[in-house]
């Protein structure tokens, strides 16, 4: 894999599963450009980058805005003069009965995961198509799209739509040499992990709960420029969890 010289947009760069793709690829040697709404942490991270002489830059975005996006793009040709790859990692989770959840939650989740994912992958693809070469797009989409806990209906209805888009994104700009594929990650730990107990490791058939890392040689994958032939998939991470029957005792 070679990402010098190649430019790469986050969504969602300021924390978690985002934080660690941005730094994944600037290790790489990308130019990363860093799309969040929060102002802070997004120029933070730009400025740590910096420091460790890696090229950063950080616009602040709210992906429910087509204005900010199409800023976005703008921002990321201005300053890095092509993209070559998105990765739409911005996304909100809403716990809320179904008996509860407000129009204005549901459309907070769908506009923030889903639209904000069409939007920026047809922003992005209006550039990225300019390439000799094209370039590729990921969506994080997540396991709750085809399974579920209680009162998570917009988060997972926005997920399975993301997976939709995926191959319906594929195959319109396949004629522009963009790939388009989604990961769907099971359980990553973003926060504590001394606080996992050995039960959540065990119930993974890789006997250990995922981490950011796992996502980010996931999205490697995706954008290498030698794996073209993998286009339309969504790549489930999740430790085989997915895959494991449960029977109660």
């Amino acid at each position: 894999m070679n990402f010098h010289n190649k430019t790469v947009i986050i969504t969602g760069a300021a924390n978690g599963i985002g934080e660690m793709i941005a730094r994944g690829y600037a290790k790489e040697g990308a130019r990363v450009v860093l799309a969040d709404i929060d102002e802070e942490k997004g120029k933070r991270l730009e400025e740590e980058l910096k420091k460790e002489s890696l090229e950063a830059y950080f616009k602040k975005t709210d992906v429910t805005q087509e204005t900010d996006i199409q800023h976005l793009m703008s921002f990321a040709v201005e300053r890095c003069k092509t993209i070559d790859i998105l990765i739409n990692n911005a996304g909100v989770m809403c716990t809320v009965s179904p008996y509860e959840l407000t129009v204005d939650e549901w459309d907070r989740v769908l506009q923030t995961n889903l639209r904000g994912t069409f939007l920026c992958a047809r922003e992005a693809a209006r550039y990225i198509k300019e390439n000799p070469k094209g370039g590729s797009i990921v969506n994080i989409s997540s396991t709750r799209a085809t399974m579920s806990e209680p009162n998570t209906e917009a988060y997972a209805a926005s997920k399975g739509g993301i997976s939709a888009l995926t191959h319906a994104l594929a195959v319109s700009f396949s004629q522009d040499y963009i790939t388009v594929n989604s990961i769907s990650p099971g359980w990553i730990e973003t926060k504590d992990e001394i606080s996992l107990r050995e039960v959540d490791h065990q119930q993974h058939l890789s006997n250990r709960v995922g981490t950011p890392k796992d996502i980010v040689k996931a999205c490697f994958y995706l954008t290498d420029e030698d794996n073209q032939f993998v286009t339309g998939t969504d790549l489930v991470v999740d430790g085989g969890m997915t895959r494991k029957m449960i029977y109660a005792d």
